[in-house]
């Protein structure tokens, strides 16, 4: 049965569009735009099309998820001659599939064929609404009622409505008018326009037309390699062996790493990267962009800190006196502890080689003065005050 297959085929369409583990939320509102015009009563191996109809809405109705947000538009059902003979019967809203069956069950078929009108009202019926609507719509014939379907499709495109409307051309080769004028209503709203002269193109149609209203996966993101690695004073410097924490930071990203070098997998994209020297509790950071397929190293450079030290000596000693002065700093190469003018040159200095306390002779002339700590005796890094009183 040509009638049974085109409505099973239509109905099952409409439901594997719509049903499924999306929640209520999520899914669409649907409307079934149902012909009830006199045509329906013609037959189709000696059942009327009718009747197929309420068979098939039964029966694929009865598996509609309970908050499947469903609606109904008929046209023709009550008068003879008046294309304006357009209802909705149902308004999207879950839990309705027994009303709308039991309405199918009762339409009878007597009017005119406003298909590209019912399309319309379809859709203002939905004004009030901003959630998304789609109607699948398959005509085997021409339109009746409205001289200009394009300018109805039009309208339809004017509602400001989130709305689709899907149109297969079901054994109409050869009909020019009611090719163009199908066209007209699927191009205006974004729809699919498809046409079938047999069965199986039909089936091919209406899967063709589900792929496109199914949710689409999200396609993968394209992914960069990125290698971060912290070093000393300069690119080239040496690898930092303390402890570095890493923090990898993107709208709506937010990672955290520890070591160095360390290896990473991320999307592409624009990131902010910090990385934290614990020991100096030093902090970098730097910005990085990523392009799909890349591999990339990128370093944070920490400064070396400078060295520290620090003099333990009497606040006064008498001029030409021995003094001891002791001392913490890095004791190496070259470092020594000195006795000078403030911010001038040296008098005397011991080496920290010599030991801990050092040994210093202090100047023979009376006045301030400043112990120092020389590193590697290129850097002063610490001083103190000493005041060289006269000698008793």
């Amino acid at each position: 049965m040509r009638a049974a297959s085109l409505l099973s085929a239509l109905l099952l369409t409409f439901l594997a569009a719509f049903g499924g583990a999306a929640s209520a939320q999520e899914r669409p509102n649907t409307i079934l735009v149902l012909d009830a015009s006199g045509s329906m009563w013609g037959q189709i191996d000696g059942v009327n099309k009718i009747v197929i109809a309420r068979q098939v809405v039964a029966e694929i109705l009865a598996g509609v998820p309970a908050d499947q947000n469903l609606g109904l538009v008929t046209y023709g059902h009550r008068r003879r001659g008046d294309c304006a003979d357009i209802e909705t019967l149902v308004a999207p809203a879950p839990g309705t599939a027994a009303e709308i069956v039991r309405l199918v069950n009762e339409l009878n078929p007597r009017g005119m064929t406003p298909m590209a009108d019912s399309v319309v009202a379809a859709a203002q019926s939905l004004r009030h609404t901003e959630a998304a609507a789609t109607v699948i719509l398959v005509s085997d014939g021409i339109e009746t009622c409205n001289p200009d379907p394009c300018a109805a499709a039009r309208v339809l495109a004017e509602t400001g409505v989130d709305f689709t409307a899907h149109v297969v051309g079901f054994d109409v080769a050869g009909e020019a008018e009611a090719l163009g004028q199908m066209q007209c209503i699927a191009e205006a709203t974004g729809g699919l326009f498809l046409t079938a002269d047999n069965a199986e193109e039909l089936t091919t149609a209406l899967k063709t037309v589900v792929a496109t209203m199914a949710p689409q996966p999200e396609p993968e993101p394209e992914m960069a390699a990125l290698t971060l690695r912290a070093t000393l004073g300069s690119e080239d410097g040496p690898e930092v062996t303390d402890p570095v924490v890493w923090n990898i930071a993107a709208p709506g990203v937010g990672l955290e790493a520890e070591g160095n070098p360390v290896a990473l997998e991320l999307e592409a994209g624009a990131y902010e990267v910090t990385g934290y020297h614990v020991v100096f509790e030093q902090m970098v950071t730097v910005q990085a962009t990523l392009v799909g397929g890349m591999e990339r190293t990128l370093t944070v450079i920490f400064e070396v800190p400078a060295p520290r030290a620090s003099l333990v000596a009497p606040d006064s000693a008498p001029a030409g006196s021995r003094v001891e002065v002791g001392w913490s700093g890095p004791d190496e190469g070259g470092d020594n502890v000195q006795v000078a003018h403030v911010g001038g040159s040296y008098i005397n200095y011991a080496y920290t080689e010599r030991g801990n306390p050092v040994e210093l002779e202090m100047p023979a002339e009376p006045g301030v003065y400043e112990l120092r700590y020389s590193f590697r005796d290129r850097e002063v890094i610490a001083t103190r005050p000493i005041e060289v009183v006269p000698a008793q």
